[in-house]
């Protein structure tokens, strides 16, 4: 299993980023796929996750701000970022939870990575 995220960077408040993560290895198809971000000094949390069925949960801090969404080969996991701000400043990282999970939002049930792609919005 591998997970490859890309398209972090750094942006004003008010501005767009679209994170990508690569599935390999698996067919993820099966699993509960998330976005989860982790800001220096504090935990890791969901912001967004999708599971096997489609069904979509968004952390209310991004609510109506983030979008996740995959491609129709479901081998692409996507989180569209619109009017950031600086609190969702962090290390943003694509997740999966094995099948027959609860699509949790707590990190630790998640057993396949990827490495982070940082995301850094200045006011």
């Amino acid at each position: 299993v591998q997970l490859v995220e890309s398209g972090g960077g750094s942006v004003q408040a008010g501005g767009s980023l679209r994170l990508s993560c690569v599935a390999s290895g698996f067919t993820y198809s099966n699993y509960c796929m998330g976005w989860f971000r982790q800001a220096p000094g504090k935990g890791r949390e969901a912001v967004a996750r999708i599971d096997s069925d489609g069904k979509i949960t968004y952390a209310d801090s991004v609510k109506g701000r983030f979008t996740i969404s995959q491609d129709n080969a479901r081998t692409t996991l996507y989180l569209q970022m619109n009017s950031l701000n600086p609190e969702d400043t962090a290390m943003y990282y694509c997740a999966a939870e094995p099948p027959g999970g609860t699509c949790s939002p707590f990190w630790a049930l998640y057993n396949d990575w990827g490495q982070g792609t940082q995301v850094t919005v200045s006011s």
